[in-house]
């Protein structure tokens, strides 16, 4: 029996119905399109609706049961109602919820927790400032103190990035679409090419890579002709998510951090969806010898979804007193309890290893699928971070979304649900909770391969042979 197999609801999918959706499901969502804003947008393209769930597996009203492969957007990283964090949020519920920035043990307990992730010699140089709720909060306070440090106003960003949605955020978000309809944003942001050697911007090979990406940042701040006003900060996600799993050639990040220091650019890091242990490290990019000056973070932090976000910076850019910063559910008392209990679940059952292994294994399985389908081409990932591209033909690299589309949907149908992403929407994107197991993983990968076969209408083959 595997260590995590007590905290999931079931160790495979269950379609009781038939058809998905089920009619309660059909239903309800008629009642929210009645009731609930046009802006709700997961159920348009997985339509269900859910009633309970625990560690991987999601139930909705009809009684399926689906495999969870992307957290409720890499929010659940142990897991769907853990009961182990459940008894910290137990407990915390009954003594304190709302206490604004008033110290408390438990607050300070979860801070320390976060700077012993930073890595010697550099933990002391760093501290910590909770934000309101969301991912995109942290995002705007890193923005706003890196201004405020430098008295500086442009922001620069990369294509592929996301953010969020509040308006700074969404200002250094580059899905031009979510953007059309919004005349004014955050003024002075620029947007240059990340590290993304399946498509690369400069026609490289990976072999012959010379990281002209990162190059292009120096050349923007060293060109007096370039067009550009020096900027307050640069801000990169270490391994882009929405964008599709984008993980950087190495020492593309690096080269970002030494080009922005040279020219006094405050580097600000979103680990807001790969940080809190999702590639079996606390966050994606852990170099000692060279970090950010800020790193924004939420979904993970909050344990089992509870809403907290915040930032940690060097002491070097900290330039706000008192109020210059606030936000009343910032530090809610509840959702760092739930902090405090995904740590020390992390630490007592092992997790980082955990996902370090079924990451491997994880990819290993999708690679081998790779080699039965030519739509597939690209599989990349890091830990349990994973993203499988989908082409027309492997030689041109024309995006396939359409196909991403009906694997989707054909998943859904046999049990499985998952995120999709991509700078052309052609990424299937598995975040499973931190927590899956090898038995559960084989389940969602055989619906996955079926799929394939029932979409592409190929004969089918032998069955992927098991690591």
């Amino acid at each position: 029996m595997n260590k995590f197999d007590a905290f999931h609801l079931a160790q495979q999918p269950d379609i009781v119905t038939g058809a998905v959706p089920g009619p309660r499901s059909e239903a309800l969502i008629a009642r929210q399109q009645a009731l609930e804003s046009s802006i709700v947008s997961y159920p348009k393209g997985l339509p269900i609706a859910l009633k309970r769930a625990k560690g991987a597996i999601v139930e909705d009203v009809d009684g399926n049961r689906f495999i969870d492969f992307f957290s409720m957007a890499g929010v659940l990283n142990v897991g769907h109602v853990n009961p182990y964090v459940l008894e910290y949020v137990k407990k915390q519920q009954e003594e304190l919820v709302h206490a604004l920035d008033f110290p408390t043990e438990n607050k300070l307990d979860l801070i320390e927790k976060i700077l012993r992730e930073i890595p010697e010699p550099a933990r002391a140089q760093f501290k910590v400032a909770f934000c309101a709720s969301t991912g995109s909060d942290a995002v705007e306070a890193a923005i706003k103190l890196a201004k405020h440090k430098t008295g500086r106003e442009g922001v620069i960003a990369f294509h592929g990035s996301y953010h969020g949605m509040t308006s700074g955020a969404l200002s250094v978000t580059s899905h031009t679409q979510l953007k059309s309809g919004f005349k004014s944003l955050l003024p002075n942001v620029t947007f240059i090419p990340y590290s993304y050697c399946y498509r690369c911007p400069f026609n490289h090979q990976k072999e012959s890579c010379k990281l002209d990406c990162a190059e292009y940042l120096r050349y923007l701040l060293e060109n007096p002709h370039s067009g550009m006003v020096k900027p307050a900060a640069i801000i990169v996600e270490p391994i882009q998510g929405e964008g599709g799993t984008v993980i950087p050639k190495e020492g593309f990040l690096e080269k970002i951090i030494h080009i922005a220091r040279k020219h006094e650019v405050v580097v600000i890091f979103d680990e807001i969806q790969s940080g809190f242990f999702r590639t079996g490290e606390f966050m994606a990019y852990n170099n000692s010898d060279l970090l950010p000056d800020i790193i924004t973070m939420s979904k993970g932090l909050g344990g089992i979804g509870f809403p907290v976000s915040a930032i940690v910076y060097n002491k070097s850019v900290e330039s706000w007193g008192a109020g210059d910063h606030i936000g009343t559910f910032r530090g809610n008392q509840v959702s760092i309890a739930g902090g405090n209990g995904a740590f020390d679940f992390i630490k007592e059952y092992e997790v980082e290893a955990h996902v370090k292994e079924m990451g491997a294994y994880l990819l290993t399985r999708l690679q081998q699928l790779m080699e039965q389908f030519s739509c597939i081409g690209d599989v990349r990932g890091k830990g349990l971070f994973v993203g499988v591209e989908y082409v027309k033909d492997r030689y041109t690299r024309k995006p396939d979304a359409e196909l991403v589309k009906k694997l989707r949907q054909e998943c859904l149908r046999r049990g499985l649900i998952f995120e999709t992403g991509g700078h052309y929407n052609n990424v299937v994107r598995f975040l499973p909770p931190l927590i899956v197991n090898r038995e559960i993983i084989d389940h969602a990968l055989r619906i996955f391969e079926d799929a394939h076969h029932a979409v592409i209408g190929q004969p089918v083959a032998d069955t992927i042979t098991q690591i």
